[in-house]
């Protein structure tokens, strides 16, 4: 059975929709180990402490904050290198 075009680009869109989340997760695992790492110091209970609750605020709110920055960054990146390859798309006459 033949696929329409429809169900090709429904695939498509389970497949990037998939892959974001798997993004999202991994960023997510990533943040989780890195806070947990750096701030969780007392296993002797199941409490957790004031220093320890706090640090790992800070520490999410930075990593998001650079994380964001970083995204930020590439997109004015991608704009530049997107308006280079237009000029010299131009310039050389293929467009």
């Amino acid at each position: 059975m033949a696929k329409t075009p429809e169900n090709i680009a429904l695939d498509q869109l389970d497949k990037d929709q998939m892959k974001t989340f798997s993004d999202f997760l991994m960023s997510y695992n990533k943040l989780s180990e890195i806070c947990f790492t750096d701030c969780i110091r007392d296993f002797t209970s199941r409490d957790v402490k004031d220093s320890e609750e706090k640090c790992s605020l800070n520490c999410m709110e930075k990593y998001l904050k650079m994380n964001q920055r970083v995204s930020q960054r590439f997109q004015e990146f991608q704009v530049i290198a997107n308006e280079n390859a237009l000029a010299m798309a131009q310039k050389t006459g293929k467009l």
